[in-house]
């Protein structure tokens, strides 16, 4: 008898949505993620929940109306790391006619069961906020909604509540072998240290290194039909005071997004173009990132330049290759392949999806998946993620009570710890009283006490997991202050955390 009915590779979001999923229709699931959850494209997205207003110019209508309807999933069972924000579209007649974009924006509000959200409006961006930041030449335009996302977050929220449903999650382990029978026997190794493990069903959920996977450890022959696609993405220091996002259109038929971030920066992307190579080298280079530059002083008054940049990452996307020549025409929708072969042990190979679509994915493979694994009914749908036991309209009423308890902590840190962790903020804090309670401050305001939460639930281990992934604190933190995290961070490892 297998150990799991159910191994994963992969700890993106996929994989996490799969294992949260299946854990919690009772199957026994082992998930293998070779660094940390989170560590490849789904930590270098644009962080949006969004169902893909250009993706109607491609009438992918199928995957739009998924992607809307579950944008408001996504902001009911998680509220604290997903959040509503307004989009600003200026009108460009050379590229696209005014009634072009009113029938776009008519189908996008209407397509997917819009509830929470607000309608799209007119605005003129002659006089006001919202034009104040774009060159004079724009008059016209529209806003909209969609969402934010902390998409790190939302993963290893899923792996967290995977956890809690019995899911065995090992981060920085490998799978480095696959054997084929009746069984999967899978050989993991974790930092050096070997062991064994065996599985009714493998489910290759590696994103980028889907081809690598399958040539080095299943020795598949047949290439996969996947192309990979990299996006980058720049930060710079905040170039406009309110909260809306901007979409903007350019002369090579891509738009480009300009959003508030982390409260004193501005994140613009993204790219979008072929990858070949190692996944794990994937950067920005300097060519797009004049490119973005380039695009944000095409529409802004302020204008950028590389030497600007305060951070700049990228991603590659396993996209399923459907024989379209330009890298932006490939479909965003996800494929799941189920390979049999005559009896043997099934393999299950997801490629694509997007954020925004995750928890259907998870659902339609678990789909897949049920003639040959007897499960319980689908319910992520209605369960919140952890934490987010809230209303959307609620988040401000929780920073209020969270910090009338906490008197000691200012304003701004109780807002990113509940945006962070939402009603679970107090096993975060713990029993502290004062400051002093919280351990060392390590940098921002970042303490002790969040990080040992960090290591201790949420699979942290170096330095990267906690500045980058479980927060964006990395933007703040000085070279002596990511040192002494480090040092902090080895002295719980040698105290047994």
């Amino acid at each position: 008898m297998a150990e799991f009915d159910l191994a994963i590779v992969g700890g993106g979001i996929n994989g996490a949505g799969i294992a949260r999923d299946a854990a919690g229709r009772d199957l026994r699931v082992l998930l293998v993620e070779q660094n940390d959850l989170a560590s490849g494209t789904s930590s270098a997205s644009s962080k949006l929940i969004h169902g893909g207003l250009r993706y109607l110019e491609h009438a992918w209508f199928r995957l739009v109306r998924e992607a809307l309807s579950e944008r408001e999933v996504m902001l009911r069972i998680a509220p604290h790391v997903v959040r509503p924000m307004r989009f600003v579209l200026p009108v460009e007649p050379s590229m696209r006619p005014l009634w072009m974009l009113r029938l776009g924006l008519f189908i996008y509000d209407h397509l997917g069961g819009r509830k929470l959200l607000p309608a799209t409006r007119a605005v003129d961006l002659a006089h006001g906020p919202l034009g104040a930041p774009l060159r004079q030449s724009y008059a016209h335009g529209f806003e909209y909604s969609d969402c934010w996302a902390d998409d790190a977050r939302l993963v290893v929220l899923n792996a967290l509540d995977a956890a809690e449903h019995g899911a065995v999650i090992r981060t920085r382990t490998r799978c480095i072998g696959a054997e084929r029978g009746k069984l999967w026997q899978l050989v993991l190794d974790a930092q050096g240290r070997r062991d064994l493990a065996t599985a009714r069903v493998l489910i290759n959920a590696t994103g980028p290194w889907l081809g690598l996977f399958a040539t080095n450890v299943l020795h598949s022959s047949t290439p996969l039909p996947v192309r990979l696609d990299k996006g980058s993405h720049i930060v710079v220091r905040r170039l406009f005071e309110h909260d809306r996002g901007y979409i903007f259109q350019n002369r090579d038929g891509r738009v480009v997004f300009v959003l508030p971030f982390e409260r004193e920066f501005t994140l613009i992307g993204t790219t979008d173009r072929g990858f070949s190579g190692d996944p794990g080298t994937v950067h920005a280079d300097n060519d797009e990132i004049a490119y973005l530059c380039d695009v944000a002083n095409q529409h802004l008054r302020t204008a950028i330049k590389a030497s600007d940049v305060v951070w700049a990452f990228a991603g590659v996307r396993a996209l399923y290759d459907d024989g379209s020549r330009r890298s932006q025409d490939v479909t965003r929708d996800y494929v799941l392949e189920l390979d049999e072969s005559g009896g043997a042990a099934p393999l299950l190979t997801v490629y694509g999806g997007k954020i925004t679509t995750y928890r259907r994915l998870a659902e339609h493979a678990l789909d897949r998946l049920a003639p040959l694994i007897k499960s319980g009914p689908p319910w992520t749908e209605r369960s919140h993620l952890p934490g987010g036991d809230f209303a959307p309209g609620e988040l401000d009423a929780l920073v209020a009570m969270t910090r009338k308890s906490r008197l000691f902590l200012d304003e701004q840190h109780v807002r990113r710890l509940v945006r962070a962790y939402g009603k679970r903020v107090d096993r975060v804090l713990g029993v502290a009283k004062t400051r002093a309670d919280l351990g060392p401050w390590l940098g921002a305001d970042l303490t002790g006490a969040e990080v040992r939460y960090l290591m201790e639930r949420e699979w942290a281990q170096r330095p990267d997991d906690v500045l980058w992934r479980r927060s964006k604190l990395g933007l703040q933190f000085s070279a002596p202050e990511r040192e002494r995290l480090a040092q902090f961070m080895t002295s719980l490892v040698g105290g047994g955390v």
